[in-house]
């Protein structure tokens, strides 16, 4: 199994961290692919979305919300990790000019690789990145790093923008949307009329489709959102079976 090195880990708010590996990376070909980590003392893998890559270095964010993650959160530098890579069908970059990326909390990391790769296409695309409250922003900086139009939002106003993703939309125009997040989220961001790519969240087991586990219904029959998403075009999904 491949083998990544731990070069770095970091908090980065309240309960998310930011972890840099060192090992290979080619299987990983599309923004929007996750890895899938086995941890000693724990039975199931733990997939996590890639936040970014390059030669043999990979980036990943998570959020430490059960015993499995708290676990990875203490794991120390120079610990070495069985990680399988480049898992699941990531999104899809079109030639859209007038685009924007939307990621709520742990949604956001995705979404900085395919800011990456649009900005590599010659597109700026603008990033609204929504979270529940001041102590959960992120990645602010490195988005804006990336030269590119960024706009926070926070629930509670304690930070940003008050109020969620859709009131930052509701004002913009864009062709395209790029969009990462919790499910109710998605499901308010099928009412735009553009071309919607959205990264579902569910739970998995095996993480290359074998147990069936994270199967949806879609109008194209059964997909495994590990093997098959997770990224969806809006107009394939049921929401009322989700």
């Amino acid at each position: 199994m491949p083998k990544f090195k731990i070069i770095s880990q970091r908090t980065i708010a309240d309960s998310v961290y930011e972890m840099i590996l060192e090992g290979d990376t080619s299987e990983i070909t599309s923004p929007g692919q996750f890895v899938n980590i086995a941890l000693p003392e724990f039975y199931l893998r733990r997939p996590i979305s890639v936040c970014d890559c390059e030669e043999n270095t990979l980036r990943l964010i998570y959020k430490a919300v059960g015993q499995g993650t708290e676990k990875m959160s203490l794991l120390p530098e120079g610990y070495e990790l069985d990680i399988l890579t480049g898992l699941g069908n990531g999104f899809t970059v079109n030639n859209s000019k007038n685009c924007v990326v939307a990621g709520g909390g742990v949604g956001v990391p995705p979404l900085y690789m395919l800011c990456k790769k649009l900005i590599e296409k010659g597109i700026k695309p603008t990033a609204v990145l929504g979270f529940t409250s001041a102590r959960d922003v992120f990645y602010e900086n490195e988005f804006r790093s990336l030269g590119i139009d960024v706009k926070v939002t926070t629930n509670d106003g304690s930070y940003g923008i008050k109020g969620f993703v859709t009131d930052v939309l509701d004002t913009m125009s864009f062709d395209a949307l790029y969009a990462c997040g919790p499910m109710p989220m998605l499901r308010a961001l099928c009412k735009y009329d553009a071309v919607c790519q959205l990264s579902l969240e569910e739970r998995m087991g095996c993480g290359f489709g074998a147990c069936m586990g994270c199967s949806i219904q879609t109008k194209n029959g059964y997909k495994r959102v590990c093997k098959d998403g997770p990224v969806f075009f809006k107009e394939e999904l049921i929401w009322d079976t989700i």
